[in-house]
């Protein structure tokens, strides 16, 4: 994406902290990235590294206490959500920002019908009748590749298979054309070839509608064949960021390389062992003042135990718009 073209959704700076009995949690740590108008951008990291709290803080879906945003800025158009008021989170969520959960089963009503459970925002977000909101619905099952769209409308969750279900919450998500769609890991529990039926669905909405999404998945695989670009998290913060073909191509983090090399390789010769990440993720019970990847990481060296790297850039461009990485080591640098 071009330095100049402006960001439908920008972020600076975001922290977040859960306030719990034993202590603080430093969730988020000074997250930055923006989002391009009809762009993919693909969130990666382990659980536990910040990926789905960063977007859940964005459009206030945290609960207050125990969580808490302390900074940063969130602009969606000319509107800085952090400082919005709950009306008007409101009136974003599910209208300009959509968002599809990782388990259908835990955000479709049980006791409601899907028809009934789309309709809902169309009503309330663009001011529908029942008659026009239940044919919109209607278009939307159509358009997410339902079939026999006009009776399942009257339909139960329970109906419907585990695709079926992630379809349908993506048709509730699209209901009132966002600007921003994010999907927390919508295909993780499902089996592969449903998976990849999605991810289809995905590819082909994007191309009919031209929104933004931000995809948010543990798994590289599934980013490399639908992402422009990628932001790689851990422990709560950034630690690498580039288009998807460079990121792959050509990666500077080693928590990335790691991550890469965990990839399951489909080749006719033997492989050997799956490589895994030893070592575990931090605990963030304080504010990270070195690396947070320094004990799991073969390249540490003096600086990284005594300073949290800042994010640079890599080669032209600007940190946020081409190749950038937090991290003190360099491939072509010997440390002492």
């Amino acid at each position: 994406m071009p330095d100049g073209a402006l960001p439908v959704l920008d972020v600076k700076g975001l922290k977040t902290v859960f306030r719990t009995r034993g202590g603080e949690v430093h969730a988020v740590n000074s997250v930055s990235f923006h989002l391009q108008p009809g762009e993919l951008l693909g969130v990666v990291g382990e659980s536990g590294s910040g990926k789905s709290v960063t977007m859940m803080s964005l459009i206030g879906l945290l609960p207050s206490p125990p969580a808490d945003v302390r900074e940063g800025q969130v602009l969606l158009g000319g509107m800085d959500l952090l400082r919005a008021t709950p009306d008007q989170l409101r009136a974003v969520r599910g209208a300009r920002i959509g968002f599809v959960f990782q388990d259908p089963m835990t955000s479709l009503n049980p006791v409601f019908n899907v028809g009934n459970q789309i309709m809902e925002p169309l009503r309330k977000h663009m001011g529908m009748d029942r008659k026009a909101a239940r044919q919109r619905a209607l278009e939307l099952l159509e358009l997410v590749g339902i079939p026999d769209a006009a009776r399942r409308l009257d339909d139960f969750p329970h109906q419907f298979s585990g695709g079926m279900r992630q379809r349908v919450m993506i048709a509730i998500a699209l209901a009132c054309n966002p600007e921003v769609l994010i999907a927390d890991e919508p295909t993780t529990a499902l089996d592969v070839t449903i998976q990849a039926q999605i991810l289809e669905l995905v590819k082909e909405l994007r191309q009919k509608l031209g929104m933004a999404i931000v995809w948010i998945t543990h798994d590289l695989g599934v980013i490399a064949g639908i992402a422009d670009r990628v932001m790689v998290m851990y422990g709560g913060q950034v630690v690498e960021q580039a288009p998807v073909r460079e990121l792959f191509a050509n990666p500077q983090h080693p928590y990335t390389r790691a991550l890469l090399k965990t990839i399951p390789k489909v080749s006719g010769e033997r492989e050997g062992r799956l490589q895994v990440i030893e070592g575990q993720p931090p605990i963030l019970s304080a504010a990270p003042t070195a690396c947070p990847f320094r004990a799991r990481c073969a390249h540490a060296f003096d600086r990284c135990h005594r300073e949290n790297p800042q994010r640079r850039a890599i080669g032209a461009g600007r940190v946020g718009y081409g190749h950038d990485v937090a991290c003190h080591w360099t491939p072509e640098v010997t440390h002492a």
